[in-house]
């Protein structure tokens, strides 16, 4: 068996361990990364892309943030829309001059992977049967196949960015972790449709009929949703059913409201869930990203929490190497998990504020709809939201 050394191995070539492996190269320490799929399918996976200003800053900072600067959309506000009015959420504003940019995932991958096999770093595409092995000790090892032959990399650590279905977090012994989750009893149809956006902001609406969010990709292709069933039929949305009912969800009181129409390139429902692991470290596997916490896309706030797991992941491993000791290494997961809370904190917040349950009588709809007018009427309450929205500081 081929065997090979380097100081960190990182599983999965998604957002975390993308930005993980920039941030320790720029440390000048040694990592490779595996990914079981091919360049052209991780690229081309298609995600929300609402960048907080931390992870905007960090890809600046690490020189990636080039294209980003030229072609995502920065907003400086979103919209809350509810009793067929809409309240506008000024962010810079409300938060000492902080923004969102809208950048697809799939974008921010493509310029991490340009970037790295640019550098000559590499990233080890379409391996196979990866396995972890001696993840308590001070040599964790990584097999796997490539190209039809067995390989073995020994490492220092090991860091498991490989989403919800990979291997990384079933290599914990049984036990070790403990996980909490929340279904939602709603699902989002969401569309992408060659068409100009409605707005130059999102537009967030609670209607009779339910949540509808309106949003872009660029000047010329919008991504608009739904609230549906979760395990609705995609066969019982037509394009004309989609059209009508996104009008009349988001319709205002006195003044006409059109959704400018064109090609629908995708149709898709997602169920809505969070889920969390704790701890998010083992011996020398550390987790991050997917593979140990989802929040629902209300809050937008999936890949950005990725970004700051492997800051932390960085922070702890350059303070190692630098022999500084293990206490960051140590604290690695609760500090991962103070933020992923607070995350969840506000993306059931927003979730449940903004959909419509089916297990809730009238009260609790006015109830919501309470909410989001003491929201809208209030400086600190728009603060808070505002605040969550950009992105809580790092710590």
């Amino acid at each position: 068996m081929s065997a090979e050394r380097t100081q960190v191995c990182i599983i999965g070539a998604g957002p975390a361990g993308l930005f993980l492996v920039h941030m320790l190269a720029r440390a000048g320490i040694n990592a490779i990364i595996l990914e079981d799929r091919s360049r052209e399918y991780v690229e081309n996976r298609i995600r929300a892309g609402v960048l907080e200003q931390g992870t905007v800053d960090l890809m600046k900072e690490l020189g990636l943030g080039a294209r980003m600067v030229r072609e995502g959309l920065v907003h400086e506000g979103i919209e809350l829309r509810f009793n067929g009015a809409g309240h506008r959420v000024d962010f810079p504003s409300l938060t000492g001059g902080k923004r969102i940019v809208v950048y697809g995932q799939n974008e921010v991958v493509k310029d991490l992977v340009a970037a790295r096999i640019d550098s000559g770093g590499g990233i080890r595409f379409g391996v196979s049967d990866v396995t972890l092995h001696d993840i308590q000790s001070e040599r964790p090892r990584v097999r796997f196949i490539e190209a039809g032959e067995p390989r073995e990399i020994l490492c220092d650590f090991i860091a498991g960015c490989d989403g919800f279905h990979g291997v990384s977090r079933p290599s914990i012994p049984d036990g070790v972790l403990t996980s909490y989750e929340r279904v939602y009893p709603f699902g989002w149809l969401g569309i992408l449709t060659e068409s100009r956006p409605v707005s130059d902001e999102l537009i967030y609406t609670l209607s009779d009929r339910g949540f509808a969010l309106l949003t872009m990709r660029s000047p010329t292709v919008s991504r608009m949703y739904l609230q549906c069933d979760p395990d609705d039929d995609l066969a019982n949305w037509t394009d004309d059913r989609i059209w009508d009912e996104l009008h009349k969800r988001n319709a205002l009181n006195g003044r006409d409201f059109q959704i400018p129409k064109g090609p629908m390139l995708q149709k898709s429902i997602t169920p809505m869930r969070s889920f969390v692991i704790e701890p998010m470290q083992y011996g020398r596997l550390f987790l991050a990203g997917d593979v140990a916490h989802i929040v629902p896309p209300t809050g937008a706030k999936g890949l950005n929490l990725a970004v700051s797991d492997v800051k932390y992941l960085t922070d702890a491993l350059v303070a190692y190497y630098q022999n500084d000791g293990t206490a960051l290494l140590d604290g690695y997961s609760a500090k991962c998990l103070r933020r992923v809370w607070k995350a969840q904190r506000f993306s059931w917040w927003m979730t449940t504020s903004l959909h419509l349950n089916g297990a809730d009588g009238p009260f609790d709809h006015r109830r919501q709809l309470a909410e989001l007018d003491y929201v809208v009427g209030s400086k600190a309450a728009m603060a808070s939201l505002a605040e969550n929205y950009v992105g809580l500081p790092f710590e």
